[in-house]
């Protein structure tokens, strides 16, 4: 499944095709987050989430992710229905990928039980725009060999730069709002785990 979603983006599909960096973390579906937070009428918060994140990190340092946009999960059917045509529109645009780079030696710095805080610069492509985006996290290395890479703070995701504001409107049409926020907090719990060997 993680080559469709990454395939869906040209630019990650043409990067794998020409032999990216060989996975050294995989990422772990069952036990990672990806959760977004809108708020309806200026006043009322509520918490939603992606069911399907596929990733991985590279040897080399490389970063993807692909989050399969019709997974939305808001606790209401009829609200990922609409979310998944009106605001996404995933029959055109099926996953939004998140790529970047880690320099290698600070990954071979990270030696079992250490802890990193640094921002990751990534490109995310959304909704057909791309655009770079600095994400604060802090990574753990875990005895295990289990890598955590966790939001110290939330990413905030305006719909108007990624050509979304149309579809939040068409959301507070049909939904009877006065106002959905446009901008939203985002944050992640990635687990990694060692990949598989060949």
């Amino acid at each position: 499944m993680w080559q469709r979603l990454i395939a869906s983006t040209a630019g990650l599909g043409l990067l794998l095709s020409a032999g990216g960096a060989a996975a050294q973390w995989e990422l772990d579906n069952g036990n990672s987050s990806l959760n977004f937070i809108s708020v309806k009428n200026a006043a009322v918060a509520e918490t939603h989430r992606f069911d399907t994140l596929v990733g991985f990190v590279g040897e080399d340092g490389t970063v993807q992710l692909a989050i399969d946009l019709a997974s939305v999960d808001t606790g209401i059917e009829i609200r990922d229905e609409r979310m998944r045509k009106m605001l996404f529109e995933t029959e055109s645009f099926s996953s939004a990928n998140v790529s970047g780079k880690v320099d290698p030696a600070v990954l071979a710095a990270l030696e079992p039980g250490t802890v990193l805080t640094t921002d990751l610069e990534v490109t995310l492509s959304l909704h057909g725009v791309e655009a770079t985006v600095s994400a604060p996290v802090v990574v753990i290395n875990e005895a295990s060999g289990v890598l955590r890479v966790i939001t110290s703070r939330p990413v905030m995701v305006s719909a108007a730069s990624f050509d979304l504001a149309k579809g939040v409107a068409a959301l507070q049409e049909v939904a009877g709002l006065n106002s959905i926020s446009t901008a939203v907090p985002v944050t992640f719990h990635l687990v990694f785990k060692p990949a598989s060997a060949p």
